[in-house]
């Protein structure tokens, strides 16, 4: 008998109703993910996109910002697959309300948060602290579900961590309630405890055992900084999907690679047209002054592709971080006049 090929990312697959065209996915990435970054990662082939994680409160409670800025699905992301937006919360009555509002904003699906690892989230009751509440867990899938039911039928994914302390499977025990007792269409696990945020090696073979005993979709997400690991991964758990997070940040040309439509790295041209690209969005999405200061965050995740040297680039950061206004910013860059947004 014959070797048996490797799975490939571009077939489709899906996740509840809901056809979803390849199994590379953007994650949810917590004060980044908006519709401009969502919208880079499908032009170059993320068969769908998770967005940030957006309060249920602010949204119940119709916060302005929150409606205007964070439940903006523009519609040039639809080209490339289906979108989804992540709610975070602990009050199963509010996130069923979120929920109908998310679906009246044009999401595909809906995404639950119940791995943040960050102190505030935790704080509130939400993200990661869910772990150890698994009856209010479930409680808050299943309003959610029936939220997205009463709004069309949307899909509802939640995205957990291994547990909340080193050594645990919460998330691993939790994730079949979710399934069995919430009705969620589809689980997408970070095999590594929340309390080591980013740090260590995630467990494939307890995500592995996840995806064989689970009676719906694994999404695998955590550690996949380049194609290299991404394809084990994959492989190696046979998960339904993956998520690129930390590792398509400047680097939205790694799911061309996985697709196999793109085989070598970007030039550094196309590395400053990129960031014209995204200057363009960002002066749309938040205005010319807001947007200077947002992006002083992307800038760390492209300059080291503009093929400068170390101290250079050192440099080069150290300015783009003091710039006061864009106009500047653009100059250190190299990049020319007002950038407009991507039309196609």
């Amino acid at each position: 008998m014959g070797e048996v090929p490797p799975r490939s990312f571009d077939e489709p697959w899906m996740l509840g109703p809901l056809r979803v065209p390849n199994r590379l996915l953007l994650a949810p990435l917590a004060g980044i993910g908006n519709w401009f970054v969502r919208l880079q990662a499908k032009r170059y082939g993320a068969g769908m996109a998770v967005s940030e994680m957006v309060s249920s409160q602010a949204i119940h409670h119709r916060n302005p910002k929150t409606l205007r800025e964070l439940l903006r699905i523009d519609e040039r992301e639809r080209a490339g697959g289906p979108v989804s937006i992540q709610l975070f919360g602990e009050r199963p009555e509010l996130m069923r309300s979120a929920a109908l509002q998310v679906a009246r904003a044009g999401a595909d699906a809906i995404d639950i948060n119940m791995g943040c690892p960050v102190a505030k989230v935790q704080k509130t009751g939400a993200g990661a602290a869910l772990l150890d509440h698994p009856e209010l867990a479930v409680a808050v899938a299943r309003e959610t579900v029936a939220g997205a039911r009463e709004a069309g039928g949307l899909p509802v994914t939640v995205k957990l961590r291994s547990g909340l302390r080193s050594g645990e499977r919460s998330g691993f025990e939790l994730a079949h309630r979710l399934v069995e007792e919430a009705g969620v269409a589809a689980i997408a696990f970070h095999p590594r405890s929340a309390s080591v945020q980013h740090r260590g090696q995630p467990d494939y073979e307890l995500a592995a055992a996840l995806v064989a005993s689970l009676p719906a979709p694994v999404i695998l997400s955590g550690g996949l900084a380049d194609a290299a690991q991404v394809r084990e991964a994959f492989e190696r758990t046979g998960a339904a999907a993956v998520m690129l997070a930390r590792g398509a940040l400047g680097n939205p040309w790694l799911f061309a690679e996985l697709l196999g439509t793109r085989e070598r790295e970007p030039a550094p041209s196309e590395v400053r047209a990129e960031l014209e690209w995204v200057i363009g969005c960002a002066v749309e999405h938040l205005g010319e002054r807001r947007a200077g200061h947002y992006l002083r965050k992307f800038y760390p995740w492209y300059v080291p592709r503009l093929g400068l040297e170390r101290h250079e680039q050192r440099e080069l950061l150290q300015a783009l971080q003091a710039a006061d206004e864009l106009a500047g910013a653009r100059a250190l860059l190299g990049l020319a006049g007002r950038v407009e947004a991507f039309a196609g």
